[in-house]
């Protein structure tokens, strides 16, 4: 009897959450509401008090974190080419220019050794990405953005329940953005939340997120500036509140997975073929993402041929992310090939590997078993 199929991801939510998203269905009031509050304040809590608002995304956090900072036609943005697009099309949406620099090869964050020589008289900001929830140096980071004088908005789109130095990722800093997307270690279904300074950029933040409305008294209306269509609906505020408890419990099992990864992945007969695996951190990182680089110069196999096999051993993986400079969007901007040749290596090979709570170590057995099997068979010595 063949096993069943193994997803790259998948969200756990408990009976209780689902019975209670049906007490919200019934209640009438499905869109923004006392759940959403109740989230707000919850999420506020777990980031030491700071102000916090919810959405409908991790991607409109960000361009609001951006319009709050003032940054639109003129200026420049400082960011990751290895993230998911929304990352730097935010930048292009408030009609900033994003400038990409290299990444550490091991990390695989933002290189902040490359940062200070991308900065020019327009740039405004620096937008980095903690990917697959490895928190980039934020003692670095903050003091180049003070040197230069320079606001900063965290993509922490993955790393939620990450810390760094003891701190939980959005306790302190600057604009601090979170995803709640299915894919993350907790989700709202669709969903984001953006840390702020103060109540004076939560209040901005409310107005971007609804059409730019103030309201007063029962029927008094001001817009003010141009906002969208924002908001999060108390269905998935929730989901969310039902899933903030489980946040240690989620990320200690993933600390477990991977700490079997790795267990078997560092053996000698694995080592030997050239692949490359992600820094075992155990004390910062809330590990999002399982992400392993594949050994370009020795596999006669295409990435995706590799994926197509795990495919059919049952097996799912993804691609997290295609190097963004390179899209059309971005060489229309004079992006070329050799720009940021690390993450363009990186990029060209990078595999994620499932992970999520739900899964055994006998899943995670099973997964090395056949991608080491692919690589032996089509790896050159």
């Amino acid at each position: 009897m063949s096993s069943p199929y193994l997803p790259l991801t998948r969200p756990t939510i408990d009976d209780a959450t689902i019975a209670g998203v049906g007490e919200v269905l019934r209640s009438g009031w499905i869109t923004s509401g006392p759940n959403v509050k109740e989230l707000e304040s919850k999420l506020s809590a777990a980031c030491g008090g700071r102000p916090v608002r919810v959405f409908n995304s991790g991607t409109c956090t960000m361009e609001i974190a951006l319009r709050i900072a003032g940054i639109g036609p003129g200026h420049e943005v400082i960011t990751t080419p290895l993230s998911w697009v929304a990352t730097s099309n935010v930048i292009l949406e408030v009609g900033a220019r994003p400038v990409f620099v290299d990444i550490d090869p091991v990390s695989r964050n933002i290189d902040l050794e490359r940062v200070e020589a991308a900065i020019t008289p327009a740039t405004r900001a620096i937008l980095p990405v903690d990917l697959a929830g490895l928190p980039v140096d934020r003692d670095r980071l903050y003091a180049i953005a003070k040197k230069h004088g320079l606001r900063v908005i965290e993509d922490a789109a993955q790393s939620f329940g990450s810390t760094w130095k003891g701190r939980r990722i959005g306790a302190c800093g600057d604009f601090v953005s979170f995803s709640f997307h299915p894919n993350k270690n907790i989700t709202t279904i669709e969903g984001g939340a953006l840390v702020m300074n103060d109540e004076r950029e939560a209040k901005l933040a409310e107005q971007y997120r609804l059409q730019g409305v103030v309201r007063s008294g029962f029927d008094g209306m001001e817009v003010e500036l141009v906002g969208g269509k924002f908001n999060l609906t108390d269905v998935a505020a929730r989901v969310g509140l039902g899933q903030l408890p489980h946040l240690e419990e989620f990320n200690a099992k993933r600390r477990e997975l991977v700490r079997a990864y790795f267990e078997l992945l560092e053996v000698p007969a694995v080592l030997e073929l050239g692949l490359q695996l992600p820094p075992a951190d155990f004390s910062q990182t809330n590990w999002h993402m399982f992400q392993v680089v594949l050994p370009e110069e020795r596999l006669t196999l295409r990435r995706a041929d590799v994926m197509a096999k795990l495919h059919a051993a049952g097996i799912g993986s993804g691609v997290h992310y295609p190097a963004i400079h390179l899209f059309a969007v971005y060489r229309r901007l004079g992006w070329k090939e050799g720009d940021v040749p690390i993450a363009e290596r990186v990029c060209r090979n990078i595999l994620t590997l499932p992970l999520f709570p739900a899964m055994t170590r006998g899943d995670v057995a099973r997964v090395v078993e056949n991608l080491t099997a692919i690589l032996q068979a089509h790896c050159q010595s």
